[in-house]
């Protein structure tokens, strides 16, 4: 029987095979939905070779691209990409030029 280890310490990243925290789920996940969409293709009555064909191809698919994506990526490289998207590219100000050096400064009023 074959031993595969998870996680190679404490406080450091879950790692099989190369695929790192994220792309792990990603890759576990995808096949969880490989394989229902493969169950209701053949109960839905589709023929057994072309239920095979698909789920060999989408899942070669999946396992290249889960791969690929862990290479180029890295460990924490999707979170950074998806949180680029959510900065703005630049910054509006729209405070006076006078404002700008003196923040404090109020109009004073008679009272």
């Amino acid at each position: 029987m074959s031993e595969y280890t998870v996680n190679k310490g404490i406080g450091r990243s879950p790692e099989f095979k190369g695929l790192k925290s994220q792309y792990l789920f990603i890759f576990a996940g995808g096949l969880l939905a490989l394989f229902v969409v493969f169950v209701i293709m053949y109960m839905a009555g589709i023929d057994q070779w072309v239920c095979i064909g698909f789920g060999t191809v989408c899942a070669s698919a999946l396992v290249w691209v889960t791969f690929r994506l862990n290479a180029k990526y890295g460990e924490w490289g999707l979170m950074k990409l998806r949180a680029l998207r959510r900065h703005p590219r630049y910054i509006i100000n729209r405070r006076s030029f006078f404002r700008l050096f003196f923040p404090n400064h109020q109009k004073r009023r008679n009272v």
